[in-house]
């Protein structure tokens, strides 16, 4: 199965083995991947970043517009928060990657993992991590600020 991805998101950050950890659908769910990537250009212009759940019918991927039980939600969050995290020190490397080793995390959950890597199926990935980087950054106070709220009614919760 070819990871669609790459040419139809431009696909920065995947969890490439969702279908493992989906919440009660695990191992027998169609959503397959959960993506980070840049989104179509804004009024003025600019690239922005966005979140996408890729479902694979066994014949043809498709994103559907669909409800999300929360467990996705939170999972979208955990991979948004991981490859923030992953951001502030991507500086460091010639690329913002290592080509050879793009992994960038494997999170236990529910008796398995959710892998976090970099998308390499994408053709345009040396030039489109620069650009999510960038729109990363410009979104950077308006993240914060919901991040810092989250993180707030979470200790509330007492997590």
């Amino acid at each position: 199965m070819k990871n669609p991805t790459a040419l139809t998101n431009k696909s920065i950050i995947v969890s490439d083995n969702y279908e493992q950890i989906d919440g009660r659908n695990a191992y027998h769910t169609d959503v397959k991947i959960l993506s980070l990537g840049l989104s179509q250009k804004d009024e003025q212009g600019k690239e922005g970043i966005s979140a996408k759940v890729w479902s694979h019918s066994g014949e043809e991927w498709f994103n559907k517009s669909e409800e999300l039980p929360f467990h996705r939600v939170i999972d979208l969050a955990i991979l948004l928060c991981r490859s923030s995290l992953y951001f502030q020190d991507a500086y460091r490397l010639p690329k913002l990657y290592d080509p050879d080793n793009p992994k960038i995390d494997r999170i236990g959950l529910q008796g398995d993992a959710m892998n976090v890597s970099i998308c390499t199926d994408n053709p345009m990935i040396d030039d489109d991590i620069k650009l999510f980087s960038q729109a990363l950054s410009a979104d950077g106070e308006m993240i914060g600020e919901r991040l810092r709220v989250l993180s707030r009614l979470l200790k509330e919760m007492g997590y």
